[in-house]
């Protein structure tokens, strides 16, 4: 699994600039259509770009592309539910090949028939479920050039004598399952303590992708459990539910992840 820092309602302003490609939101809910880079193109030697773009995508193995082609026509297609940094550079490696091979950008109103359609899938582990319910998987509202990421979220409470050694272990989990982002909110009250927890990572750049197992990680967590005094979920009525925060812990990418008040 791929958490962290994405794009799917809106474009990340002033991150990057593109000559030919487009950004088409996803509208999540009833619509539940991915976010797509769109080019329309114009290319002569279509077979030979046709090639070059093969070999490009073999080197960004984690992204699909389409092409729907009409003669000397193309549309570029590059989508998924969450566009990660590797997308969107993707889409600029195509555009360096656009600009080599002289391509003229084609407005999408122009007649355009489907002659011949190529699809490249992207290389996926197999779907896992995730074992343990006390994960939630969210996403968060928008950060810094429109920035969301996506994240897993624990919450619990357990007597406030063992907060500090928790999160301590919490923080040895996450540097062993490769997640790079922890921060938390809480609230404390008598001698016990409400926690959300949210583990993540920062943006997902071609060169350092970073896979998490979450079931590995839901498996340490679970283990604490028998440590310490700890029960998933929220103790109390909401005047203790955890608000205070966010507490850092762990951080890379922070202007994507957190919105400083």
């Amino acid at each position: 699994m791929i958490v962290g820092v994405y794009w799917y309602f809106k474009f990340p302003d002033h991150l990057y600039d593109f000559q030919f490609f487009k950004f088409f939101p996803g509208y999540g809910g009833n619509a539940d259509n991915p976010a797509e880079l769109t080019a329309r193109v114009q290319v002569e030697g279509t077979d030979d770009f046709i090639h070059q773009l093969e070999e490009l995508k073999s080197r960004f193995k984690k992204t699909y592309l389409h092409l729907n082609i009409d003669r000397n026509q193309i549309i570029i297609n590059i989508g998924d539910y969450m566009l990660f940094d590797f997308h969107f550079q993707f889409a600029l490696e195509i555009e360096e090949l656009l600009v080599q091979k002289n391509a003229v950008l084609v407005d999408f109103g122009v007649p355009f028939s489907i002659q011949t359609s190529k699809s490249f899938l992207p290389e996926r582990e197999a779907f896992k479920n995730i074992e343990h319910r006390f994960i939630q998987m969210v996403g968060s509202d928008f950060k810094k050039s429109n920035a969301e990421h996506y994240a897993a979220r624990i919450d619990c409470n357990l007597p406030l004598q063992y907060k500090k050694e928790l999160i301590d272990d919490l923080i040895r989990i996450s540097r062993e399952e490769n997640l790079h982002v922890f921060y938390y909110n809480d609230f404390d009250f008598k001698d016990h303590c409400n926690l959300m927890l949210f583990f993540t990572n920062g943006r997902q750049k071609k060169e350092t992708i970073q896979k998490v197992d979450i079931n590995s990680f839901g498996r340490k967590v679970r283990q604490l459990s028998q440590k310490y005094p700890l029960h998933f979920g929220h103790f109390g009525s909401f005047k203790e539910y955890p608000l205070h925060g966010p507490h850092i812990k762990l951080m890379i990418d922070e202007e994507y992840i957190i919105n400083k008040k």
